[in-house]
Parts: C-alpha cells; sequence; structure tokens
C-alpha cells in the first residue's frame, strides 16, 4: 500500500509538472515578448523581456528590424574616435513610414539598438499619452544631442557616458499636431494635463531604457530625460528615476 501512495503521488507530480510545462509553451508561443528565449520583434506589443532584449540587439540583426518594422532611416557611417568613443550601425530616423515623431534638430545619429527603443516608445507610450491627455499625437521631439565623447557628468574622470557610444539621447520636450510645446524645464513641475503627460512618458520609457533619468534625479537633469541602452540591461539591471 505505501508503495501504491508513492506511486500514485509520483505520478501526480510528473502530471503537475507536464501540465505546467505545457501551459508555459503554450503562453510562449502566445506572447514570445513575455520569454527570454524568443527573437525580439518590434511589432509585437511591449512584454517583460522586451527591454532586455532591446539592451542586447547587435548591429545588423537591430538594422533587420527596423526594417522589418517600416522604420525609415539613413544608415551612417561608423565612427571611430579611440578606444571609448565612435559607434557602428549608427542611424539617423526619419518621420514617415512607421513612425510619426520627427526628431528637432533633424541631424540626431543614434545607435541602432537606441533608435529600436525608441521606435517603441513612440507606439507604445508617446503617442497612447498624448492623445490620452490632450486628443492629439506628437510631432516632433526636441533634443540636446546624442553622440559626444565625454564621460559621465562631463567629468574628467570616471566612468564613460552611454553618449560616447551614441547610445543615449537628452529629451528636452515635445510639440504636438498644431504646434502646441510641451517641454521638460518649464512643465515638469507643473500641475495639470503636462507634468502628467511628462511622468507618464518618462514611466513608460522605465520598461524600454536602460537608463531613464528625470528631473526626479538631480538638477543635472532638470531640462531633460536621459535615455540610454546601456549593456547592463540586457541583464535585467536599469536605473529608473
Amino acid at each position: 500500500m505505501r508503495r501504491l501512495r508513492r506511486l500514485l503521488v509520483t505520478l501526480i507530480l510528473l502530471a503537475a509538472a507536464a501540465l505546467g510545462a505545457l501551459l508555459v509553451y503554450g503562453h510562449a508561443r502566445r506572447h514570445p515578448e513575455d520569454v527570454p528565449w524568443t527573437r525580439l520583434d518590434l511589432g509585437r506589443p511591449v512584454g517583460a523581456f522586451t527591454g532586455r532584449k532591446l539592451a542586447g540587439l547587435e548591429g545588423r540583426h537591430c538594422l533587420a528590424l527596423l526594417d522589418r518594422a517600416g522604420v525609415r532611416y539613413t544608415a551612417l557611417p561608423a565612427r571611430d574616435a579611440g578606444p571609448q568613443c565612435g559607434y557602428e550601425h549608427g542611424v539617423r530616423l526619419t518621420p514617415g513610414g512607421a513612425l510619426a515623431m520627427g526628431y528637432r534638430p533633424s541631424d540626431l545619429g543614434v545607435n541602432c539598438a537606441l533608435a529600436a527603443a525608441l521606435a517603441l516608445w513612440e507606439w507604445h507610450v508617446v503617442q497612447p499619452a498624448a492623445r490620452r491627455h490632450f486628443g492629439r499625437p506628437v510631432t516632433s521631439v526636441e533634443h540636446f544631442g546624442s553622440y559626444s565623447c565625454r564621460r559621465v557628468n562631463g567629468s574628467g574622470t570616471g566612468a564613460w557616458s552611454e553618449h560616447a557610444r551614441a547610445n543615449a539621447i537628452d529629451v528636452a520636450g515635445f510639440t504636438l499636431a498644431g504646434g502646441r510645446r510641451i517641454t521638460i524645464a518649464r512643465d515638469w513641475s507643473r500641475d495639470g494635463a503636462e507634468a502628467a503627460f511628462l511622468r507618464e512618458v518618462r514611466d513608460g520609457g522605465c520598461r524600454l531604457f536602460s537608463t531613464t533619468l528625470s528631473p526626479d534625479y538631480n538638477a543635472a537633469h532638470r531640462d531633460h530625460l536621459h535615455l540610454d541602452q546601456a549593456e547592463r540591461g540586457a541583464w535585467g539591471w536599469r536605473a529608473c528615476r
């Protein structure tokens, strides 16, 4: 009798394990963005592992993803400025096709992995938030640039900034259809729709970028959102403030 009970318990455990495996497999097929072993697809919703996959994107695969998603861009020549600075597979995003937002100044060049994250940020965060708060879309993003061969905070020592590899962008504000401007410097600390919108796009960025820093972080970010795709994000180490 004791052996029979042990056998029944073993069979029950095996059946539960098999059912659990089937459920996991079924969820993975329906929601590949929620599992770590599937390839990134920019056409899928943002899931539990989308941010990690974005941070781990490699150049040519990244460009193929942009092409497949209908993102228009100009490929930039590689830039070599020493062991700590420069980039490969840089792109300049252009409005049209799958993207409605332009960037001002328009000569923005970013690492491809950052460009992929910016596209998802537009589709899943910025535009839905703009329509919800203002009833109209964002047409352009104001920025303070991306590539800059410098260390963090512009200091003479310490870690090199993600800007040194065009892997970061500093977003200063947004312009809506019709011309209404929303800026971090003016509107972050105000009440109302502008501040709510800015916090929503910051919070949504935390799911897509390895680092998302706002005026809530420190005075150095009082007038912009710093968004970057640092490699550590591929391992789940993210910074959001």
